[in-house]
C-alpha cells in the first residue's frame, strides 16, 4: 500500500509544498517526505484596515502556484489537499483571488478556521516527535495569525488562534525596516495584550516541554545558537540579546548577523516580539524546534481519511452526543438519504464519494438544533453546523453542511443566498425526501419512492396504492413538488400503477 500524498500550505507569510510517501509497516501508516518546496510569498503584506489582498501579493501568488501545479502533475485530486489559513480567512476580496488561485494551482483549496489550522499543526508536529507521556506546548507564528497549542501524544487539550503575526506586526510597526526600542515595546506589548485572554488557563494546565513549529521560531533558533546568544533553542535571554542588538543596527544587518535568511529578514523583528511576549505571558523557559507542523498534519489528516480514522466521523459522533440526537431516527433518515443518491449516479467526477459522506453526516446531524427549540430547529442546526468549531471540517464543508440542513424543512426560498451547484440541490431534495418518509420515525420494510434523473429533471416516482394508504405522505410529496418550482431543478412527481 505505497502511494503518494501531497499537501499544500498557504499561509500568510510563505506558500509551501510537500508531498510524501505513506508506507505500511507492521500495520502502521508512516508518512516519509520526498520532496519539499517553500516560497516566500508574503500575501498578507500591505493588506491594511480594508483587509484587502493587494494585487502585487496576488501576482506572487499565482506565480508561486504555478510552479506547484508543475510539480503536482499526475496527482489525482484525492491526493492532493491544499489549504489556507489566516489571510484568505479575513480578506474582503476572497470571491476574487480564491478562484485565480485554484486555476493557477489546478486543485481545490480548503479555507480552514483558526481552531482547524492549530489542530493540524499539533498532528504534524506530534507525527515528528517521538512519542512521549508529557503534555507538550506547541507555538506557531505564521504571517496573519499565532496559533497555540497545549496537548499529549495525539491529542490536542487546549488549541487558540490568535490575530497576529510576523508579517501583520510588520506592516503594523515595523514597515519601513527601521526597528528601535519603542518600536519594539510596541509590538511586544500588543502581541502580550492578545495572549493575555489565554494565559491563565495555558499556566494551569502546564506543559513539560515547549516547541516552535514556523519558520519564525526556527530562524530565531538558528540565528540565537550561531550567534552565541542560547546554547540551545530559544530562551528569554537570548531573544533580549537579539533585540539589543537589533534596536543597536537599527535594522536587520545581514552581514553582521549570522544565521539570518533573506526572506525572514523582512519580519525578523516582528517575530521576535510575538515570541518575547509569549515567553512573558506564558512563562516559557526553553523552546525547540518541532518539524512538520501544518503541511505534515494535512498529510496524515489525508491518510485518516482513508480509514477508519478519519478526524471529521469523530467530529460528527462528538456532535450528535453533545446535542443528545435520536441515533435511530438519524440512521433512518442517513440509510434513506443514501439510497435515494445513489439512484441519482455520480456527480463530482474529481470526487464521487465526498457530497456523499457530507450527506451522510448532514444526514445524521439534521436534528441536532432540537435541543436549542423545537421552532425553526433546521436553523438552529444550520448556524451550529457553520459557525462551530468541527475539527477535521474545512470551512467549504461546513457551508455544505448548513446548507443541506438549513433546507432539509420548509420553504426552499431561503437558500436564494448560496450559490450552489446542481449536486448540492440534488444532494439536498434527497434529504427532504428521506425526512417526509421517515417523519413517524418508524422503519419501513421498503423504500416506496424511487428517483430517476435527466438533466436537470428529477422525478419521483411513487407507486399510487401506497400512497392512498398513506395521505400525509402524499400531500407532503405534493407540496415538495410546488416548492421546487422556483428553483434549479425541475422536480416531478410521478404516480403510477
Amino acid at each position: 500500500m505505497d502511494h503518494l500524498l501531497a499537501a499544500v500550505d498557504l499561509g500568510s507569510n510563505s506558500f509551501r509544498l510537500s508531498i510524501g510517501r505513506v508506507v505500511i509497516n507492521n500495520g502502521q501508516a508512516q508518512i516519509y517526505a520526498i520532496d519539499r518546496l517553500n516560497e516566500s510569498v508574503r500575501l498578507a503584506a500591505g493588506m491594511g484596515a480594508d483587509k484587502r489582498i493587494s494585487p502585487d501579493a496576488i501576482e506572487r501568488a499565482i506565480t508561486i502556484l504555478k510552479r506547484f501545479n508543475e510539480r503536482l502533475q499526475g496527482f489525482h485530486p484525492n491526493r492532493v489537499r491544499a489549504v489556507a489559513t489566516n489571510t484568505f480567512r479575513v480578506a474582503c476580496n476572497l470571491s476574487e483571488v480564491l478562484p485565480k488561485a485554484e486555476a493557477a494551482l489546478g486543485f481545490p483549496i480548503e479555507v480552514i478556521s483558526g481552531h482547524e489550522e492549530a489542530r493540524l499543526i499539533f498532528s504534524g508536529i506530534s507525527n515528528e516527535l517521538p512519542p512521549s507521556e508529557h503534555r507538550r506546548l506547541m507555538i506557531d507564528i505564521g504571517g496573519g495569525s499565532t496559533e497555540v497549542i497545549i496537548g499529549k501524544g495525539l491529542k490536542p487539550q487546549l488549541l487558540s488562534s490568535l490575530y497576529m503575526g510576523c508579517v501583520s506586526f510588520t506592516d503594523k510597526f515595523f514597515d519601513d525596516g527601521r526597528i528601535t526600542e519603542e518600536r519594539m515595546n510596541k509590538a511586544i506589548l500588543a502581541a502580550r495584550r492578545e495572549l493575555e485572554g489565554i494565559a491563565r488557563q495555558y499556566k494551569k494546565t502546564g506543559w513539560q516541554e515547549a516547541y516552535g513549529s514556523s519558520g519564525t521560531a526556527k530562524g530565531l533558533i538558528a540565528i540565537l545558537e550561531e550567534n552565541n546568544y542560547s546554547a540551545k533553542g530559544i530562551t528569554l535571554q537570548g531573544m533580549e540579546a537579539l533585540k539589543k542588538r537589533l534596536i543597536h543596527d537599527g535594522k536587520v544587518d545581514m552581514d553582521k548577523l549570522a544565521g539570518v535568511k533573506p526572506h525572514r529578514a523582512p519580519v525578523l523583528a516582528a517575530g521576535l516580539a510575538i515570541m518575547m511576549a509569549a515567553f512573558q505571558e506564558l512563562k516559557i523557559k526553553n523552546m525547540l524546534a518541532g518539524e512538520g507542523a501544518l503541511r505534515v498534519g494535512v498529510l496524515y489528516d489525508m491518510l485518516g481519511r482513508d480509514s477508519e480514522q478519519d478526524q471529521r466521523l469523530l467530529t460528527v459522533q462528538q456532535l450528535s452526543k453533545r446535542y443528545h440526537v435520536d441515533a435511530r431516527q438519524a440512521q433512518r433518515v442517513e440509510r434513506t438519504t443514501e439510497v435515494l443518491f445513489k439512484q441519482l449516479g455520480p456527480h463530482d467526477p474529481n470526487d464521487p464519494d465526498q457530497i456523499e459522506r457530507l450527506l451522510e453526516w448532514a444526514a445524521e446531524l439534521h436534528e441536532i438544533g432540537l435541543s436549542i427549540a423545537h421552532t425553526d430547529y433546521h436553523k438552529h442546526t444550520a448556524y451550529i453546523l457553520e459557525y462551530a468549531d468541527m475539527p477535521g471540517f474545512s470551512k467549504d464543508e461546513q457551508t455544505l453542511l448548513s446548507f443541506l440542513t438549513l433546507g432539509h424543512q420548509g420553504r426552499l426560498s431561503k437558500l436564494k443566498r448560496f450559490e450552489a451547484p446542481t449536486s448540492w440541490w440534488c444532494a439536498m431534495l434527497c434529504l427532504r425526501l428521506a425526512v417526509i418518509l421517515m417523519r413517524r420515525r418508524e422503519d419501513l420494510d421498503e423504500l416506496p419512492v424511487r428517483l430517476v434523473r435527466k438533466n436537470n429533471e428529477l422525478m419521483i416516482n411513487a407507486p399510487k396504492k401506497w400512497l392512498e394508504r398513506h395521505p400525509l405522505t402524499e400531500y407532503s410529496l405534493q407540496t415538495e413538488q410546488a416548492e421546487w418550482e422556483k428553483m434549479p431543478l425541475d422536480v416531478i412527481l410521478n404516480v403510477h400503477d
